[in-house]
């Protein structure tokens, strides 16, 4: 399941510096705009310390990670939605993603150049905010006129549909406002609203960009960001991107954590927004666990049986007959999967079972 976030920004915010920090593939961090133009993609592992902890009791041949794929894309300046700039590469870049992790510089320093002169992170939301709005506001009108006629004069329900998610749209975006903020009552317009693939409609996570002393507590740019996102569907995160490109340098897992209590974190940025960029995607993990290996399985969260055992295997799914699921806390209470058969915490479930995040599962098929 390969979904995607896109990393975006005003040219110098940390855009490329934080890619960095969370891919092994270097993209180039100049102090310039620019200096990304072709969209670089990592495959990043998202952390999750339960598969450590089950290949203690299983002692596989390898422990397989789930994955997300982030996407560093050039960055925009004002006009992007009429093309100036990188704006019509940007815009397409952007429109290939799930999911949009938005960079914003929270620091002061005289060393690297803003493009607009100035430190001021609400305003550099509202220029991408805005480029955004009006090429989704293009499109809107676009779709109006060639389903207005079908839905005010004909008996075509599907357009008489759209039509009214199309208005509701408009008059959000005229307003300034993101399509992620529109809600609708039925599924029917809900569908019809996921299908128009509206740039401000995706996820977003506001990454405030802060200098290492502000790590922990942010700083004031990072509560004028709070306070300008408040009505947003949206998450912030407080990232160092400087002091994390530092930690990724260091060799050993220990090193890394005696740099982090030093600076007076748990966990890692990086950590935290892979682990928040999944679950912003509506992503969870089942598990399998064997002495070939112990794997985490991407799916979306409220599939059922079935349908994970498809992300295995097409035909798990076509000949699905049942799972055994064991729940992760079982497993690690009971130390192997024979004592958790012993002491009856094996489930076996049919079609409609609902996976859960973290269940350690065994399909049955047939086909």
């Amino acid at each position: 399941m390969a979904l995607q976030c896109g990393i975006v920004g005003l040219p110098n915010v940390g855009k490329s510096t934080l890619f960095n920090c969370l891919s092994s593939a270097k993209a180039q961090a100049a102090n310039f705009p620019f200096c990304t133009i072709e969209p670089n993609v990592g495959v990043i592992t998202v952390p999750d310390e339960r598969l450590g902890k089950l290949a203690e009791l299983v002692h596989p041949g390898r422990i397989v990670p789930a994955t997300v794929e982030i996407v560093d894309i050039a960055g925009l300046v004002k006009g992007a939605s009429k093309g100036e700039g990188l704006g019509n590469k940007f815009l397409a870049n952007i429109r290939e993603t799930d999911a949009i992790i938005h960079v914003l510089r929270c620091f002061d320093d005289g060393n690297v150049t803003h493009v607009d002169g100035s430190v001021n992170p609400v305003r550099d939301k509202e220029i991408i905010d805005t480029e955004l709005q009006l090429k989704d506001l293009e499109t809107i009108e676009s779709r109006i006129q060639k389903v207005q006629k079908m839905a005010t004069t004909g008996g075509d329900k599907e357009a008489k549909l759209t039509y009214g998610v199309l208005l509701k749209y408009k008059e959000a975006l005229e307003q300034g406002k993101s399509a992620r903020t529109v809600e609708f009552d039925t599924k029917d317009e809900q569908t019809a609203a996921k299908n128009l693939f509206l740039l401000t409609s995706k996820p977003v996570l506001y990454v405030c960009n802060v200098d290492e002393g502000s790590a922990v507590k942010g700083n004031h740019y990072v509560d004028e960001v709070r306070e300008a996102v408040k009505d947003e569907n949206a998450e912030i995160l407080v990232i160092a991107a400087k002091t994390e490109a530092d930690i990724a340098e260091l060799e050993t897992y220990e090193d890394r954590q005696m740099f982090l209590e030093e600076v007076g974190l748990e966990e890692s940025g990086v950590n935290r927004l892979v682990k928040t960029a999944f679950h912003m995607l509506n992503l969870e993990t089942f598990i399998t666990a064997g002495e070939m290996e112990v794997k985490a399985w991407t799916y979306k969260k409220g599939w059922k049986a079935p349908q994970c055992a498809g992300v295995i295997h097409t035909d798990f799914e076509k000949g699905f007959i049942r799972t055994e699921v064991i729940k992760y806390e079982d497993y690690i209470h009971y130390g192997s999967e024979a004592a958790v058969r012993e002491a009856g915490k094996l489930n076996v479930e049919g079609k409609d079972y609902v996976v859960q995040d973290g269940d350690i599962m065994h399909f049955r098929f047939n086909v």
